[in-house]
Formats: C-alpha cells, sequence, structure tokens
C-alpha cells in the first residue's frame, strides 16, 4: 500500500503528463504482478463497490477522532471529501503496516460480508495501523469513489514504456469484461489469449465538436452524415457468437436481444461501429423511448414492442478477420454498405444515410434540420481518413446543433466538491408559474470561477432556510440554461426533466419577472419531446 501511496502522491502532485507518464511506468517496472493488476483496474475505473455506507463511516470516524457528529459533519461541510474529512479528523496511526494494496483491497472484499460490528472493528483497526496517505486512500476504496487525474490512455502509454510493448496492442488489450477474478497480470499484459479476443472491441474512435468550417478546406474532402442520438456501440461477430459493446466498454449484448438476429447475415470476423438506435416504421425514435432500456440487463416483451431498436451502422472496423482501421474511411463504408445490403429489409441493420452537400453552406443548410430529424447535428468525416484511437483532432468532428435554452431563477445553492468545495456550484432552478416558482432543473457548470465566489458571497447573505447541504436562497437571479433535450417526467413537480443542463450566462440584464415560464417548457415539450 506505501508503494501506491507514493505513486498516488506522484500523480496528484504534478499536472504535467509526462510526470504522471513517468510515476507510474517506474510503478509497473517494480511492483508485485497482483498490485499492478489492481493499479490497472482502479485506474481504468474497475473500482470495488462500495462495501459501507457514508452514514456509518462517517459516525465511526467522528467517534475515534473524538469530535461531536454535528462537528465532523461542519468539517466535511468546508473540506467536500469524506476520505480527507476521515483521514483529517482521525488521530495518527499507532504503527506501521507494509501489507499491499492487494491485502487490502481483499480486507474490504472480506469485511464487506461480515455483520456490522465485525465490519467496525475491521475499519477502525485499518484506520489505525495505517499513515495519514494509506488510510486516506483505503478509505476512499472503501467507499467506492476511488478516482484518479489520470487518463486511460496515459496509463496505457506507461505500460507500453514500463513493458517494452505497443500501445495500441495494449489498449486493445484493457478493453473488455475482464475482472480481477478471471485474469492475472500476465495474462492480461505479457500473454495471448486468443478466446479473449474473440469478444473484445477495438478502442472507439471519438469526434472533437467543430467551432469553425473554415479550418476544415475543400467540401470535397468530406463525409458527412447525421449523428444519431443514440448509444454508440460496436458490434463484434466472432466465432459464431455476436458481442455489443458500448463506448464505456460496457458489455450490453443482453440488453438488445433483437440483435442476435444479425448473426444470421453478417459474416463472421465482422466488426461494426454503430448505434444503438430506437426505431420503428423506417424512422429514429427519440432518445427518450430508448431511455426506457438503459440500465436493463433483462428486457420484457412490452418493452421490446413499445422500444425497438435498430442498429444504425457507420463504420465498419474489421471484415472477413482482417482489422482494416487503417483503410480509407471511403473504402471502409463502401465495404460497408456491400455487407449491409446483403441482408434483408428485416433485419435490425441500417447504414447510416450520407448527407449530400455540395459546399459548407448547403451543409449548414441540411444540419438546420437535424431536430426534425431527431438527430443532434451532422458528423464530418475525412474521406481518406484512417479509425484511430480516443480522441483525435483533424479528421473527425460532430458538428451539434446549438442547445435548446431559457432563462430560470436560481432559488436554491450547494457547495460543490474537490477544489470546488469551498463554493456554491450547484444550483436549483425555477420557472415561473403564475407568481409561483416551480423547480425544474439542476445545474452546476458553465461558470467562470470568478462567477462562481460571487454567487457564493451572495449566497452566505441571502440564505433563507438550510436543508441539510441545500440553502434556500432569495429568488433574484435569473440564468440562462442550456440543454440537448426536454421530456415528460411524472417524477417532477414541473412535469419535465432537461437532458443534460449547464449555465449558459448569468443573466444580470433580465428582471426576474422576465424568466421563463412553464407554459414556456410545456411549449418545447410538445415541440421536441
Amino acid at each position: 500500500m506505501k508503494e501506491f501511496a507514493a505513486l498516488y502522491a506522484r500523480i496528484d502532485e504534478s499536472t504535467k503528463t509526462t510526470v504522471k507518464v513517468a510515476a507510474l511506468a517506474d510503478y509497473f517496472r517494480t511492483a508485485p504482478d497482483d498490485d499492478k493488476l489492481w493499479t490497472v483496474a482502479l485506474f481504468s475505473g474497475r473500482r470495488p463497490k462500495r462495501t459501507i455506507t457514508a452514514t456509518r463511516l462517517r459516525e465511526w470516524a467522528a467517534e475515534r477522532g473524538g469530535i461531536p457528529l454535528w462537528l465532523f459533519e461542519e468539517s466535511y461541510g468546508i473540506v467536500g471529501d469524506l476520505a480527507e474529512t476521515i483521514s483529517l479528523i482521525l488521530p495518527d496511526a499507532t504503527g506501521t503496516d507494509d501489507r499491499s494494496l492487494t491485502y487490502w483491497i481483499g480486507e474490504i472484499a472480506r469485511l464487506s460480508a461480515t455483520d456490522d460490528d465485525t465490519r467496525k472493528a475491521g475499519i477502525l483497526a485499518a484506520w489505525d495501523s495505517l499513515p495519514g496517505p494509506q488510510r486516506y486512500l483505503f478509505t476512499k476504496l472503501l467507499t467506492g469513489s476511488f478516482r484518479v487525474g489520470v487518463s486511460r490512455k496515459l496509463m496505457t502509454r506507461a505500460l507500453a514504456q514500463a513493458t517494452n510493448g505497443d500501445e495500441a496492442n495494449l489498449t486493445h488489450r484493457l478493453m473488455g469484461n475482464w475482472t480481477l477474478d478471471t485474469t492475472t497480470w500476465a495474462a492480461l499484459i505479457e500473454t495471448t489469449d486468443p478466446s479473449t479476443d474473440l469478444s473484445r472491441p477495438y478502442p472507439f474512435y471519438l469526434a472533437y465538436g467543430l467551432e469553425d468550417l473554415a479550418d476544415l478546406g475543400p467540401a470535397s474532402d468530406w463525409s458527412a452524415e447525421w449523428k444519431w442520438d443514440g448509444i454508440r456501440g460496436q458490434f463484434i461477430m466472432r466465432g459464431g457468437e455476436h458481442h455489443l459493446w458500448s463506448r464505456g466498454e460496457d458489455l450490453m449484448t443482453d440488453r438488445f436481444p433483437e440483435l442476435a438476429q444479425l448473426r444470421d447475415y453478417l459474416p463472421d470476423g465482422t466488426v461494426i461501429d454503430g448505434e444503438v438506435l430506437g426505431y420503428r416504421d423506417g424512422a429514429p425514435l427519440s432518445f427518450n423511448t430508448l431511455q426506457a432500456r438503459i440500465g436493463r440487463k433483462t428486457v420484457p416483451k412490452k418493452l421490446l414492442t413499445e422500444a425497438p431498436v435498430i442498429l444504425m451502422a457507420y463504420d465498419l472496423l474489421e471484415d472477413a478477420g482482417t482489422d482494416i482501421r487503417d483503410h480509407p474511411f471511403a473504402d471502409r463504408r463502401a465495404r460497408l454498405a456491400q455487407i449491409i445490403g446483403a441482408a434483408p429489409n428485416s433485419a435490425p441493420l441500417r447504414l447510416s444515410p450520407a448527407v449530400d452537400f455540395t459546399d459548407w453552406d448547403s451543409l449548414a443548410a441540411q444540419r438546420d434540420t437535424s431536430r426534425d430529424r431527431l438527430a443532434e447535428g451532422v458528423m464530418l468525416k475525412r474521406r481518406d481518413s484512417p479509425y484511430l484511437a480516443g480522441r483525435k483532432k483533424g479528421d473527425w468532428w460532430k458538428w451539434k446543433v446549438d442547445p435548446l435554452t431559457i432563462d430560470a431563477v436560481m432559488i436554491y445553492a450547494q457547495q460543490g466538491s474537490g477544489r470546488r468545495a469551498n463554493l456554491f456550484t450547484d444550483y436549483t432552478f425555477a420557472v415561473w408559474d403564475g407568481d409561483d416558482l416551480v423547480p425544474f432543473a439542476k445545474a452546476y457548470s458553465g461558470l467562470t470561477d470568478a462567477e462562481f465566489r460571487q454567487i457564493t458571497a451572495w449566497v452566505r447573505k441571502n440564505t433563507l432556510q438550510k436543508f441539510g447541504p441545500v440553502r434556500q436562497v432569495t429568488a433574484e437571479h435569473v440564468f440562462e440554461l442550456a440543454f440537448e433535450g426536454i421530456q415528460a417526467s411524472p417524477r417532477h413537480k414541473s412535469g419535465v426533466a432537461l437532458r443534460f443542463p449547464r449555465m449558459l450566462r448569468w443573466r444580470h440584464d433580465k428582471p426576474l419577472r422576465e424568466a421563463n415560464t412553464l407554459a414556456d417548457l410545456k411549449g418545447m415539450l410538445a415541440q421536441y419531446g
């Protein structure tokens, strides 16, 4: 655990990617294999699940620290991080502990299966024996909230340096549904397992948002298609079996059973990049329809009927078992069209239609019709571009339609977390319904640090009531909110819910009574919901 804590400190103390990569590479060269495997798991989001409630941890920490619970809660509100607060208020460790990261993660798993008294005794013993930095990380792992400021790409680069391996190959290896129970360091990093490769997806190619068409050069160099509002997925057909992976490396094969019939139509050794899209009668359905199926591991027949899906295909990554990602996009697209053309119309598979345009002005006019097609905008891909890994600038761009906007009144505020733990950054907004303000959305991003500091000072002087960490404030400030979509929601008092709301600007020029109304929201729901 000591070596892992030292690695965490080196990474946390620097903002330079070279320093972070060097720290990781040094660790991967010297740490025990089981600790290295756990580090790869933790840094790629495979952290242990929470084994104890935050309420219990706060109670036990306050007791061991010899302070009343209310003082712990006040301290937590200022620090903004539970593990850090616990590390600060606990007495110094009574001894030293040289046990490994793997041991402590195993201890967390063991304690999760015990009764409350045994769990408490084990956690207090760990806190007593671990020095501050190690205690902090142990508590982070307990809460299931371990995160670190290193991207998977940087971690893979460090692995390549430490093992003299190929970075692209390692990126591919780390994808998929491997767990600590199903693999070892040697199997995952050092040896090849052909059976695992059958189900493993390729790293996804991600596009940047387009800001200026002038940077792209001649329109004739580019291909365009609609940016569909579904779930990005990779459909793999290998060894007579199929697998469906989300962009977040979530295996979602069983969630969309209707796609299993593609095994009858796709050649073995085919990998398609596309979008799982709600679809009926030859047209896409809204994302709201698809959302009913997100998170479900089994789908009842009624939902299969109400929210049918297809794979809207837009790229071919593997053809007849051969990786063709280095081929030009135009060639991959032509091969994809040939494969899909051989499938019957009844198959839940479509080729994402190209958007015809002769110049940038004609493409802009097409883009303006996106919402009518239930699309988010258009995707631009250079005709000669390869399929790369990760987010790269230059060859792929997403040109989304402008977001929907509404002016709303801030009525509640809550402190943020991390570096913004001392600022009120999370707000609840309302619109007018007659003379009443009806809450309808929360947002916490979009303003500058200076604006957040200004609002924080105002909140402290204009708090009407406190509800735990939430403060009701005087209705005085209007903000313009941007959002990607709107849907009906019986769970909300307003009857609507927004998709990806964020603050676009603080409307100093807008009088309170000129904020939008609930009727305005309902009108947007009728038009775009």
